[in-house]
Order: structure tokens, then sequence, then C-alpha cells
């Protein structure tokens, strides 16, 4: 298949391995940011093929592992009602609130429906004009333009009915906590191609210097993954701290300038909590005032909602921050997997538990390497 086998093809992989092995000197750790760059390592065996003195750490790279508790509370606060469709892509229906999931609630009879765009949503308000059709925006800057054109089109063609409850998250601002955190164990970083193609580069160039830390902006296959991290170790040996953009062929450095026009026609910056993180200043995505009348959550103002109740058993938050392997986790594989999941790194289709249950369930725990 063009433009994919060729970035896995062994015999092209081989000498980047080589090339890593021949270049490293000293111990590097080096985080991916995205969640689709874990599931690479790890269903291909990446991490394997490095050296030892690189250490691979898994970042907060899925959008819905990070969406907070109180979060997926005032979902299913809002998809209860009994005059709400609510609609979602599929890997959130199985994230885990308080209590339940949505799908919990579908079962008890609640409208929760999977669609594959906004634009879907969209076309179905307008379908069921007498239904409040609600749209779970999550993502990082990369699904946003989408979410951001569904709101635009709503309120330009007058349909009223239609709102988006919204937790969108922004990639730098997460980067810079982990940077400043006092037990950073981060040198280097793979960032996330697709976000960089939405929102381009010059947001990473502030981090690269202030924090001396190589960024490099990297594509999915196991070839993108392997010249980013030989990138990163060549700027760490070389003691360069720079942005360098490995995914030329999808990400330019002004980005998709149209993309982000719209963006700041309907979204304005504001702060988020991100699950097992916690509060991040000016990290997220909130509409605009005159799209305030499609913002679900101002449409169904919270009142007297009950504290929040995450897992304590689960030790997700400590997977998005780097800190351990999901094998690590003692409920890892047993008290939870993805039918019974006790945190959204488990069912989300790009988080890091997910893929070491899927693609190494039989592995024991690898401590922090």
């Amino acid at each position: 298949m063009r433009f994919i086998d060729e970035y896995r093809d062994a015999q092209r992989v081989a000498p980047y391995v080589e090339a890593i092995r021949r270049e490293v000197s000293r111990p590097w750790s080096i985080m991916e940011v995205c969640g689709g760059q874990t599931h690479a390592i790890v269903r291909f065996g990446l991490d394997e093929l490095l050296p030892p003195e690189i250490s691979l750490l898994h970042g907060p790279g899925c959008p819905v592992c990070v969406t907070p508790v109180e979060l997926i509370d005032r979902a299913l606060g809002i998809a209860s009602r009994r005059e709400v469709t609510f609609c979602s892509f599929g890997d959130m229906l199985r994230v885990p609130g308080s209590s339940e999931d949505l799908f919990a609630v579908k079962s008890r009879g609640g409208d929760v429906r999977v669609v594959y765009s906004p634009l879907d949503a969209l076309a179905l308000a307008e379908r069921l004009p007498g239904r409040e059709v609600v749209f779970f925006a999550v993502g990082f800057e990369t699904t946003a333009p989408a979410n951001a054109m569904a709101v635009f089109e709503a309120r330009r063609r007058g349909v009223r009915n239609f709102s988006l409850l919204v937790s969108h998250v922004l990639v730098p601002p997460a980067m810079e906590v982990i940077l400043r955190a006092p037990d950073r164990r981060v040198d280097g970083f793979l960032a996330a191609g697709h976000v960089c193609t939405v929102m381009g580069i010059d947001a990473y160039r502030p981090l690269a210097a202030e924090h001396r830390v190589p960024i490099v902006v990297t594509g999915f296959e196991p070839m993108d993954i392997l010249q980013g991290i030989f990138m990163c170790v060549r700027q760490l040996e070389e003691g360069r701290a720079e942005v360098e953009n490995q995914y030329a062929r999808s990400v330019r450095e002004a980005g998709n300038e149209a993309a982000q026009r719209m963006l700041r026609e309907v979204f304005e910056v504001v702060p988020r909590t991100w699950r097992g993180i916690g509060p991040i200043a000016r990290s997220g995505l909130g509409l605009r005032p005159p799209y305030a009348d499609h913002d679900a959550e101002r449409r169904w103002a919270p009142s007297g909602d009950p504290e929040p109740r995450a897992s304590t058993t689960c030790k997700s938050g400590l997977v998005l921050q780097g800190v351990i392997k999901p094998p690590d986790c003692p409920a890892f594989g047993t008290r939870c997997t993805p039918e019974t999941p006790l945190g959204a790194t488990m069912v989300s289709s790009e988080g890091a538990c997910a893929a070491y249950y899927r693609y190494r369930r039989a592995d024991p725990p690898r401590g922090s390497r």
C-alpha cells in the first residue's frame, strides 16, 4: 500500500536502528507525545530494537484519556436527559465516569449514538428539529477545526438544537507542565505530527529554547518514529535543543492556516483540567461568546453535581505522565481490561494501556524502561 508499506519495510527500518546505536553514547529518555505513536511503538516492538541507553516514555498523547472524570460525568448527565440525542465517537462510550459510562446510559434507553463526524451530528439535528442534539467534542488541535466548522455551520444555518460539549485540549501547555516537573525525566520529545499539520511548529520553539530540550515533529509509522528518535538523539549528543520536522510530507512550518482561522473564529483559549495531570492554564479551547448558544455546558448548566470519583486503583495518571508503563499497574490485565476498564487509557484507541493489553499482555512488567 503506497505511503504505508514503505514506512514499515524492515530493510529500510534496520539502517535507522543501526544509526541510533552508533550515535548514542549515554542514557537518554525520549517521550512520544501522541498515543498513535505509542501504539506503533508497542505494536511493532520498536522500543525493543533500540539500544539499552534509549528509554521511551509514553506521554499524555490521548485526548480521550485525559478527559477528566467530571466532564465524563457531565456528559452522562446530559446524555440521560429525555430530550437529548447525544452523539460521540465510539471510543468515548466506554470511558468510565464516577460510576458508569455512556454505554450504561444507552442501555437504560438514553439516545446515545456513534457518529463519524461532527457534521453527521449537525445533519442529525437538522433531521430531528424536535430533539436537542449534542456532540461530545473531544480532541487535540487535530480534530478541533472540524468541530469548529460544525458550530460555524449550525450558527450560519440557524440550527438552534445543535450544541457541543467541548473538551478540547492543547498539546504545548501539557508538555511544559511535564518539563517543569521537579522530577523531570524527559530529555527530548517526539511531537505529534497530526497536531503540527494543523497548527505548525512555532509554538514548540519557546519550549525547546527555554527548557533546552530537542523537539522532533514525528509521524506515526515505524520508519517515521525511528527517524524521529535518531534526529532527537543526534541533537542530544551534539548538545542542541531545536525544533526539527521529521514529518515534512505532511507538516508545513506555518501549519494549515485556513484551519487556524476557523479555530480563531469559533474557539478561545481557556483553562482545562487533564485527567491524571490536573488543571493546566491556557491548555484548552472553549466556544467564544458569539457561539455560546451552541455550548452544551452552558445550555445545561451544572447544579449541585456530586463530587467526581475516579478509581483509586487505576494508575493511569502515572502512565499519562510517563512515570510508569502500563504493566507496572497492579490492576493491569486483571481488574482492568478493555471489558472492565478502570481508566480511559485502557479503552481509548490511542491509550497506552490498551496498546500493551492488545500487543503485550503476556509480557512481564518492564519497570520504567
